[in-house]
C-alpha cells in the first residue's frame, strides 16, 4: 500500500521547497532565522515604537551595540572549539577596574599613567584571564563550562577588590572621544567593532589558526591525531575572547564614565551566548558564523531597546534571551538530525 498525499500537505511541501530551495527547512531556519528576525523586530518597531526611526534612535543604539559585537566574537570563537567562555562579562569588570587604577592619582590609590597606557594595560589584564582559562581548558584539561565559572566567580570580586568595592568616577577626556566621536557620521566604537568583526572573520575563513578551530571543533580527537597544535590552538582561542572582552570593557567603562565592576558586563556572557547561537554557530562546535553572530548581537540588542522603550523590566528581556537560546538549539538539533 502506498503513501498518499492530500492536495493541500502535496501545496504546502511544495511552498516549502520553493521557500528553501530544496534544503531542510530547520536547515534554512538556522541559516537565516537571525535574519529574518530581526527584519521582523525592525518592522515592529518601525510600527509600534514612538521615534524609532530618528537619527537620535539609531546613534544610542550604534552606542550601545559595540560591546555586544565585540564580546560576541570572541565567544563565537570559544564556541567554534566545542568550548563556552563564561568569564567574558566578568573579564570585562576587571579589565574596566584595572583601566581605573591606572587612571586615577596616586594620592587616590592608583597609577596616574596617561590613559594610553591605562587601556593597554587593561586589554593586557584581558588577555591574562583569556590565557588562564586556555591553560586550564588545553593543559589542565578541565571542562570549559567549569572553567570558566570558576573566573565568573572569582573574577568580579577580584575587580571590586582592585576599585576598593565601590563605583570610581573617571573624568577623562578621552572617553568623550570615545563615547561620542563619528567618522561620516558613524560612532568610532561601531567602526572599532566592526574591523574586529572583519579581523575575526578573515582568521576564521582565510587562515590555517581559522582551519585548526573548526578542526578542533569538529573532532578534537581526530585533530590530535593529525598533528594539529590543539592545546596552542585553545589557549590562543582563550587568549583572543579575553582580550576581546577587555576591549568591550574599558568601551562600556568609556560609556558610563565611572567603572562600577557590580554592573560592567553583568549578564553579557547570555547575551554573547545567545549571540552567536542565534547567528547560527552550533553549540557543538566546528562551525563559526561571524556575519551571523554581528546580526544576532545587534537582534539581542534591539530586543532589550524595544523591550525598555515599552516599559518592560529587565528580567524580561533576560527571560526572552533564554527562550530564544532554547529554540535555537532545538533547531540546530532538528537539523542535524535531518541531514
Amino acid at each position: 500500500m502506498t503513501d498518499t498525499q492530500t492536495p493541500e500537505a502535496e501545496a504546502a511541501i511544495s511552498w516549502q521547497s520553493r521557500l528553501t530551495g530544496g534544503v531542510p527547512l530547520t536547515t534554512w531556519l538556522r541559516e537565516r532565522g537571525v535574519y529574518i528576525a530581526l527584519l521582523v523586530l525592525v518592522l515592529y518597531n518601525i510600527v509600534a515604537t514612538a521615534n524609532f526611526v530618528t537619527l537620535d534612535t539609531i546613534q544610542l543604539l550604534f552606542s550601545q551595540l559595540p560591546p555586544v559585537i565585540i564580546v560576541s566574537l570572541g565567544m563565537a570563537l570559544v564556541i567554534g572549539t566545542g568550548g563556552v567562555d563564561l568569564s567574558v562579562g566578568t573579564t570585562m569588570a576587571i579589565a574596566s577596574a584595572v583601566l581605573a587604577k591606572m587612571v586615577i592619582a596616586p594620592d587616590q590609590g592608583g597609577f596616574g599613567a596617561s590613559i594610553a597606557v591605562a587601556i593597554i594595560v587593561a586589554v593586557l589584564a584581558g588577555l591574562a584571564v583569556g590565557i588562564f582559562n586556555g591553560v586550564v581548558v588545553a593543559v589542565a584539561r578541565v571542562q570549559p563550562i567549569v572553567a570558566t565559572l570558576g573566573v565568573l566567580v572569582a573574577g568580579r570580586g577580584i575587580a571590586l577588590v582592585i576599585t576598593g568595592g565601590a563605583l570610581v568616577e573617571l573624568f577623562v577626556p578621552f572617553f568623550k572621544e570615545i563615547r561620542l566621536g563619528k567618522l561620516f557620521g558613524i560612532p568610532y566604537v561601531m567602526i572599532v567593532a566592526a574591523v574586529l568583526a572583519l579581523i575575526v572573520s578573515f582568521l576564521v575563513r582565510r587562515s590555517a589558526f581559522g582551519y585548526r578551530l573548526l578542526a578542533i571543533g569538529g573532532n578534537r580527537r581526530a585533530s590530535v591525531l593529525a598533528g594539529l597544535p590543539v592545546k596552542r590552538t585553545l589557549i590562543t582561542v582563550y587568549a583572543l575572547s579575553g582580550t576581546l572582552a577587555a576591549v568591550a570593557g574599558v568601551i562600556a567603562t568609556a560609556r558610563l564614565r565611572a567603572s562600577d565592576p557590580s554592573y560592567i558586563g553583568l549578564l553579557f556572557e547570555l547575551s554573547a551566548i545567545t549571540a552567536v547561537v542565534v547567528g547560527g554557530t552550533a553549540l557543538t562546535g566546528g562551525r563559526v558564523r561571524i556575519l551571523g553572530t554581528v546580526a544576532g548581537a545587534v537582534l539581542i540588542q534591539l530586543l532589550e531597546t524595544t523591550l525598555v522603550s515599552h516599559n518592560a523590566p529587565d528580567s524580561v528581556a533576560r527571560i526572552v534571551e533564554a527562550i530564544i537560546i532554547i529554540a535555537a538549539v532545538y533547531i540546530q538539533r532538528t537539523s542535524r538530525r535531518s541531514r
